[in-house]
Formats: structure tokens, sequence, C-alpha cells
């Protein structure tokens, strides 16, 4: 049975999105439902006082200057939600659809976007029960929230729309009806509130942080056996020449290779080997790797701040009387965020296939080549390399910034755009392409460490890694398929198993704040 989770809006924690997006279910403190029963009650005070506010009683985007009769208000929230259904391409992954729907109830419950509580309840319901939007990725340029997206979450909520539900997909009525739930009326506003906001470009953008998270700890484990597999040096770890740089990731990457790497037997055979440095691919790890935990910590805070951010249009300050109408719809920081993220998820892919190749070459490595026992008749990682350089050409190609590019939209209304949803996109597909790089890096190290003297072992955390390696893919003797092994790995990385070893995840470095 899963696991309840309360959360108070505003103050929850990416441990809290990372629980939810995995199955938890959500439910709201007691203290937020006052304030946004007063932000409801203020929209029916500003009807009733006959002001004109924008989204209340007025057309959208271009049309803000026609006033709705208050007989078609209900009509108008409908209208536009079914109108804004105009996305395209595959749905989101379901993870990402439970993020968003979280995200939006908490967002909604701050108490400053004028819904109803049943509004609200009925988006924790749907997380709850398993009631899945199918939201098309495509057709949000980040800017006026992610419109399209959102809606077609909305539209589940007024009987409308595609949900999946116990595996099946239906239409949204029926996957309400089959959950015991009731679909709503929108009341005034109800419907721009829950199309404006960065809910989607934000769950898409932590989806990509978290596989980043895990692959960039991965690389390092992988980093770490490559440096035992060509009987490295650990002098480049030796916190005195970080500290006097002073980079805080720097200081905390090659602290954490220093904590993997203690208690190795193998640096101790080749104490008098006479080798002076080794390749910037293992020497210069902390200098690079520290350089993307940088990134990723500081796409992590800015994540963990919208994602607890109101971020719709008018916002309703119920003790002040006044509806305000602003930009918070607008995805910058996110479009930053992804684009940040896309550099680390790049690098860190880059870094790896630099070592991959160092492996396979045995001037550079004084193994095998190709970490084969027996090259020529046997062609041992060749092809597999050839892979990795693959996928990281792929993710170069998709690194360069989208938050670089605009276009303007509902006749230049919308005259500058952040483009956060698909630059936070992209981060999926680049996660996956880097867990396969580190994933053949980790096959190869493990490779490299069995062509040594097999009486040497390792520090008992790469000890752990390697054994784990082992008990998926056994030592490639022999040439055999390996897109299986690379699978088998690239999965212990995604679900991140490699870091529940004992010993392990207590060494690397903090991603996202504890």
């Amino acid at each position: 049975m899963s696991e309840t989770l309360t959360i108070t809006p505003g103050e929850a924690r990416h441990q809290d999105w990372k629980r939810l997006r995995a199955g938890a279910k959500l439910a709201l403190a007691d203290a937020v439902w006052p304030q946004v029963q007063r932000s409801a009650d203020a929209i029916a005070g500003i009807l009733a006082g006959g002001n004109t506010v924008y989204g209340v009683n007025t057309g959208f985007g271009k049309l803000a200057t026609t006033r709705i009769a208050e007989t078609d208000l209900a009509d108008l929230q409908r209208r536009i939600v079914l109108s804004h259904c105009a996305g395209t391409g595959a749905a989101l992954p379901e993870t990402v659809t439970r993020l968003v729907l979280a995200m939006k109830a908490a967002s909604l419950a701050r108490g400053y976007s004028g819904v109803q509580p049943r509004t609200i309840r009925l988006l924790v319901d749907m997380l709850n029960r398993g009631v899945l939007p199918v939201i098309p990725a495509q057709g949000s340029v980040g800017a006026s929230g992610d419109l399209a997206p959102l809606a077609h979450m909305a539209a589940v909520l007024i009987g409308a729309g595609e949900a999946r539900y116990q595996g099946a997909l239906m239409p949204g009525g029926d996957a309400l009806k089959q959950a015991g739930l009731e679909p709503l009326t929108l009341g005034a506003k109800e419907g721009l509130a829950l199309l404006n906001g960065t809910q989607v470009s934000t769950a898409l953008a932590l989806e990509g942080l978290y596989g980043a998270e895990r692959s960039f700890k991965a690389a390092m484990l992988a980093g770490a056996l490559c440096v035992e597999a060509v009987r490295g040096s650990h002098v480049p770890f030796d916190a005195r020449i970080h500290a006097l740089r002073g980079q805080s990731g720097q200081i905390a990457v090659a602290r954490g290779f220093a904590a993997l790497l203690k208690g190795s037997a193998i640096v101790l055979s080749h104490a008098d080997c006479g080798k002076v440095q080794d390749p910037y691919s293992l020497r210069c790890q902390p200098q690079v790797m520290g350089a993307v935990l940088d990134l990723l910590r500081q796409a992590a805070q800015t994540l963990a701040i919208e994602a607890n951010g109101v971020t719709d249009n008018p916002l309703i300050f119920a003790g002040d009387h006044e509806a305000l109408s602003g930009g918070n719809f607008h995805a910058e920081p996110v479009a930053f965020a992804a684009d940040q993220l896309a550099l680390a998820l790049c690098e860190t892919g880059a870094m790896a296939e630099r070592r991959i190749a160092m492996l396979i070459d045995p001037a550079l490595s004084d193994l095998p080549a190709f970490l084969t026992p027996s090259p020529g008749l046997n062609s041992g990682f060749m092809i597999a390399q050839v892979t990795a350089a693959a996928l990281v050409s792929e993710n170069k190609q998709r690194a360069m910034p989208a938050s670089v590019d605009s276009i303007p939209t509902s006749a230049n209304q919308e005259d500058h755009v952040s483009m956060a949803t698909h630059g936070a996109r992209r981060l999926l597909a680049m996660a996956g392409n880097t867990a396969g790089v580190i994933a053949i890096e980790l096959l190869a190290a493990a490779q490299g460490l069995d062509l040594q003297e097999p009486s040497l072992r390792s520090s008992a955390p790469l000890e752990r890694v390697r054994g784990a390696i082992r008990a998926a893919v056994p030592m490639l003797r022999d040439d055999r398929m390996m897109a299986p092994d690379m699978a088998a790995i690239k999965a212990l990385v995604q679900s991140g198993a490699l870091l529940r070893l004992d010993g392990v995840d207590t060494a690397l470095p903090w991603v996202c704040a504890p």
C-alpha cells in the first residue's frame, strides 16, 4: 500500500516530489483550507461589486478587453479549457504527470488563485486514485503558463479529455466515474487558474534533474572504478589541491572520490610504477564533475523554489481585496535551469566516454586491446565504445540553450516566451543517453579490473559496486551480444540501485539539498 505524504504548500522539498512521482499519495496540510476559501470568496466579492478583472469576467490573451456577461462565466471557463486542448505528440510519462497534478494542487492550495477547495481536492483525489490525464508533451512555449498541456490535464476534471486508469486508456469522464469521482463545473477564474502555471515545464525539469542526479553519482562510481582499472593515481583527489582553488563543487567531488578509493589495495600495488600523470579524464574528474555538481545544485535550488511557487494569473490577495495581473507564469527560471541541466548531462557523458576510450586503448590503459582476453578473434568493447560516442554526440546536439529562442504568440500579446517546456522535455532523452554511457563505462571498468591480478581488491564500496555489476552481467570472455548487458547495467543506473549499496551514497556529494 502506498504511503501518504502530507505537505504544506510552499514548503515541499525535493525528497517530497521524488516520493510523489514514485507513487506516494498526497495530503495537504489542514491549515491551507481557510486561505483557499478566503481567496475563492474574494472572487465572489469581485463579481458582486461589478469590477472587471482579467480572466474572471473577461476574455483571454488578446481578448482581455472583452467583457463577459455574468450568465456566461461558467461557460467561459469550460470553453477556455476545451479551446486550449491543442497539444500534440507523445503523452508525458506517468511519473511526470503525477508531479504535474501534485504541483498544481499545491500551488492552488497556497490560496492566491481564487479556486474552490473542491477543485483542489479533485486534483488530489485523481492523483491518489490513479486517474492520470493524458497530457501531450508538445504545445507549450513556456509563457502564459503551460497552457495546452495543462488544458489537457484540466479537461479530465470537467469530464472531458483522456486519462489512464488502472492501466487502461479511456475518456476522462469514464476514468473519474470508475474511480468514484465526479467531474466539476468550473466557477469564475477556475479554468484560467488551472491552465496558467509552470507545472508541466517544472515537472519535466524535475524529472530531468533526478535523472541527472542518478547519472552524476553513477559516473563518479564509474570514474573511480576506472582509476582502479588502469592503476591510476589517487593524488589528484588530495583535498589540499582543491582547497587552493576554492570551488565548492570541486572540493565536494574530490572528497567523494577520496572516500570511494580509501582502503584500496590496488593503489599500493603500483606505488613505484613510474607513471607521472594520468589523462585528464581521470586526473581532472574533480574539476569537471565539480563544475557539473555546481550546475546541478543551482538548478535544483531554482526548481525547488519554482515547484513551491504560485504561477498563475491574476493573483488574488484576499486580505487586500485586490486581483493583481502579472507574469509569474513566464517560465524563464525553469528554462535557465533546464539549460544548465542539459550542459551538466552533456559533460557528464562526454567525460565518461573519454574514459571508455582510454580503457579500450592498450597504449593508454596497459590492458588488452578492447578489453578482451583474445583481441583479434574477439572485438570486445570496440562497438560498445562507438555506441557511447553516438549517445554523447546526440546529447551535444540537444544541448543548445533553449532559453535563447523566443517566438511571439497570441497576436503578439505574448511577445517574449521562455521555451522552458521543450527545453525541459529534452532532458528526459538526454538523461537516458547519459545513463547509457555510464552503463557502458561501468561494464568496461569492471572488465578492466577483472583483467588485472585477481587477488588485488579495490576499496570496500567499489568492490560492492563491482559485485553488483557482476551479479547482473558476467565478465566478457568471448564475444556475445552486448546490448542486453548494457541494458541491464543502465537499469541499475536509472533505478539508483548502485547508490543503495552499503557505504556508496554516503561517500558521494549531495545534489538536491538534503
